[in-house]
C-alpha cells in the first residue's frame, strides 16, 4: 500500500477525500490517455504511486473553478 495514503496529511492538503480522488483521476488521465510526461523521476513506480508523489511534492495541485454566482439581474432575466 502507498504510505502517503495511510495518513490524512494528503487529504488535509487538498481539502478532502473527494478532491483528492478527483485530482488523482485527472492526473492519471493525463498520464495514461493523453500521454503527459511525469513531473518527477519514475524510478520503477506505478502510475498511481507517481501521481501521489507528485501531489506530496506539490508538483501538481487542484485548480478548481470558483462557482459562478448569479446576480439579481441575471436571475430576473432568466424568468
Amino acid at each position: 500500500m502507498i504510505d502517503a495514503l495511510r495518513s490524512d496529511e494528503i487529504v488535509k492538503k487538498l481539502g478532502g477525500r473527494f478532491k483528492l480522488c478527483a485530482l488523482i483521476q485527472r492526473r492519471m488521465k493525463e498520464l495514461v490517455v493523453d500521454g503527459a510526461r511525469p513531473l518527477i523521476e519514475r524510478a520503477g513506480r506505478t502510475d498511481l504511486e507517481l501521481v501521489i508523489e507528485e501531489i506530496m511534492q506539490d508538483k501538481i495541485a487542484p485548480t478548481w473553478a470558483a462557482p459562478e454566482v448569479a446576480t439579481d439581474d441575471e436571475e430576473e432575466s432568466a424568468l
